[in-house]
C-alpha cells in the first residue's frame, strides 16, 4: 500500500557514568548488606551521574554512539524522543537541549515520561512516524539521573535505582528487509498510579520547604504491590506480542526485559518456560535505570556477542503509571 513502510533498529549505543555505587558501599550508608540486596534483586551495582552531569549529558553520549553504529550524522535526523522521568528541568524539554547539543537541524524533539516503560514507548511512537512515511530516522533515547531523586535513607528503594542512558536510531527499512519491527503494544493502568511516584514538585505538591522536610521530593514505592504487578502485566505483554504475531516462545531467540529485579525477570520467564539462557540480565551493573534500562542491556548483549542481527527479540517493560509494554523485532 502506498505510504505504507516498514522501520527497522539501525543503531544502537549506549553510556553509563564513570562513578560506581557498590552493594558494598550502600551498607555504610543503610541498613543492608551486599548478600541481602544480590538475593533479592540481583544488584551488585549501580552507576551515578557526576556532580554537574545532566540527563541531556547522558542523552548525548549514547546518541552519538547510536549514529555511528548507524552510518548517519546528526543531520539525517528527523526527530528526537526521550524518554525520562529526570528531565534537565521541568521546562524546557531535555529533548530540545539533546537537540542543540547534538546540532541536528530545527526538528521536532520531546520528551516522553512512561517511566520505565518510557523506551518502548518512544520505539512505539517512532515506529508509527516510519510506517506512514512522515520521517525517515527518528532518535529514541531512555536516560535517567535517578540517584538525585532517591532517598538514601529509605533501604527499600535506594538499593535499586542507577543513571545512565541508551539511544536507539530508528528507520525506514528497505523493502524486502526482513529486519524489521514487527508490532509493539502499548498499556497503562492509571489506577495503580499510587504504587510507585515522585508526590512532590508537581501540580498536586509543588516544591516547597513542607515537601523538602519530608522527603517527598524523592521516589517512593510499595514494592509488594509492584512486584505482583510488574510479573502479571509483563507476561501478558508478552502474551499479546507472541499472539498478534502468530509466534511461539520457541522462535524468540532473546527477551529484554526491563531491568528492575531478577526475581521478577525469573517470574516472567518461567511464565512462558522460557529458559533464562536467553533472557538478557544485566542488572547486576546498572541497578534499575528506568527507561534506559531496555537500550542499555541491549547494547550490552550486541557488543558481547548474544545478541546478532537477524534474530527475533522480544522486549517487555513496565512502569510506574502504571505502564507496561512489548515489541517484537527482528534485528
Amino acid at each position: 500500500m502506498a505510504g505504507q513502510y516498514r522501520s527497522r533498529v539501525a543503531g544502537i549505543g549506549s553510556y553509563l557514568p564513570e562513578k560506581v555505587l557498590t552493594n558494598q558501599d550502600l551498607e555504610k550508608m543503610v541498613e543492608t548488606s551486599d548478600q541481602w540486596i544480590v538475593e533479592r534483586t540481583g544488584i551488585e551495582r549501580r552507576h551515578m551521574a557526576a556532580e554537574g552531569e545532566a540527563t541531556s549529558d547522558l542523552c548525548l553520549h549514547a546518541s552519538q554512539r547510536a549514529l555511528k553504529d548507524a552510518n548517519l550524522t546528526a543531520e539525517d535526523i528527523d526527530m528526537i524522543i526521550v524518554g525520562t522521568v529526570t528531565g534537565d528541568r521541568q521546562m524546557p524539554s531535555t529533548a530540545c537541549y539533546l537537540q542543540s547539543k547534538l546540532g541536528t537541524r530545527n526538528i521536532m524533539a520531546f520528551d516522553l515520561n512512561a517511566a520505565c516503560s518510557g523506551f518502548l514507548y518512544g520505539v512505539s511512537i517512532a515506529d508509527q512516524f516510519i510506517r506512514t512515511g512522515v520521517y525517515k530516522n527518528i532518535l529514541v533515547v531512555g536516560a535517567e539521573v535517578l540517584h538525585r531523586f532517591v532517598n538514601y535513607k529509605d533501604r527499600e528503594t535506594c538499593i535499586l535505582f542507577g543513571d545512565g542512558s541508551g539511544a536507539w536510531v530508528i528507520s525506514r527499512a528497505n523493502e524486502g528487509d526482513s529486519n524489521v519491527i514487527a508490532s509493539t503494544h502499548m498499556h497503562a493502568d492509571g489506577d495503580l498510579a499510587e504504587l510507585l511516584t515522585v508526590p512532590g514538585g508537581g501540580s498536586i505538591m509543588p516544591q516547597s520547604a513542607h515537601v523538602i522536610e519530608n522527603n517527598l521530593q524523592y521516589v517512593q514505592m510499595k514494592g509488594r504491590e509492584i512486584f505482583k504487578n510488574a510479573v502479571r502485566t509483563m507476561a501478558l505483554c508478552c502474551k499479546e506480542a507472541l499472539e498478534h504475531n502468530n509466534t511461539t516462545p520457541e522462535q524468540i531467540d532473546w527477551i529484554v526485559p526491563h531491568q528492575a529485579n531478577k526475581r521478577i525477570i525469573e517470574a516472567v520467564a518461567d511464565q512462558f518456560k522460557f529458559p533464562m539462557e536467553r533472557v538478557i540480565v544485566y542488572l547486576h551493573e546498572t541497578g534499575n535505570t528506568s527507561a534506559a534500562s531496555i537500550p542499555l542491556a541491549f547494547d550490552w548483549a550486541v557488543k558481547n556477542g548474544k545478541i546478532k542481527r537477524g534474530q527475533n527479540i522480544l522486549l517487555t517493560a513496565f512502569g510506574a503509571g502504571l505502564t507496561s509494554g512489548s515489541i517484537l523485532l527482528r534485528y
